[in-house]
């Protein structure tokens, strides 16, 4: 299993690019191809599908769009081909969101996704996304959980805390992180 290639990006594709690391190019489908740049050298982010008759690599430029994919094509009956558009059309934030607040409209805007797709979508990530980003170390996590228990104790429910967690910057100190948290929920 791969994690990540750094290579040189040589071809650019409808729906994949082509990156070359130590002379081997691989085809790697991306969410949105037109935003590498032909030439430049670039970190992937890789899930790869091994199947009887194929053997695909999905790339994604940061971890926390690949684990929102790897969570998407954990729904039953959407797949690694049908997750991809919803990346390249729909930002982490908005996906999230959306699926937070059972916002059937927001999903159904994406190719292939109907009624019952976006439905089952709900059903089986609501209050699964809250900290999809990169891994965090105990520290951070240390913070995270601060943080919530700040925001519980100002009167917010932890429904309502889950999603505007993940947006926040962990880097900030715990009383930024706080700021910026209040100012998410009340948009």
């Amino acid at each position: 299993m791969y994690d990540y290639i750094i290579g040189k990006v040589t071809n650019i594709k409808n729906n994949s690019i082509v990156l070359e690391n130590n002379k081997i190019g691989y085809l790697i489908y991306v969410p949105n191809p037109y935003s590498f740049e032909l030439g430049s050298e670039v970190k992937v982010y890789l899930y790869q599908q091994i199947k009887e008759d194929e053997n695909s690599l999905f790339g994604f430029k940061t971890n926390e769009e690949k684990n929102l994919f790897l969570k998407l094509i954990s729904v039953k009956g959407l797949g690694c081909k049908m997750a991809l558009p919803i990346l390249a059309v729909g930002s982490i934030d908005g996906i999230m969101d959306a699926i937070e607040r059972e916002n059937i409209l927001y999903l159904k805007k994406f190719p292939k996704i109907g009624d019952k797709l976006a439905k089952q979508i709900i059903l089986d990530l609501k209050g699964k996304l809250e900290f999809i980003g990169v891994g965090i170390s105990e520290d951070e996590e240390d913070t995270l959980e601060e943080l919530k228990e700040v925001l519980i104790n100002l009167g917010y429910k932890e429904k309502e805390i889950k999603p505007i967690i993940a947006r926040v910057d962990k880097s900030l100190s715990i009383e930024e992180q706080v700021k910026e948290a209040l100012k998410l929920l009340l948009k």
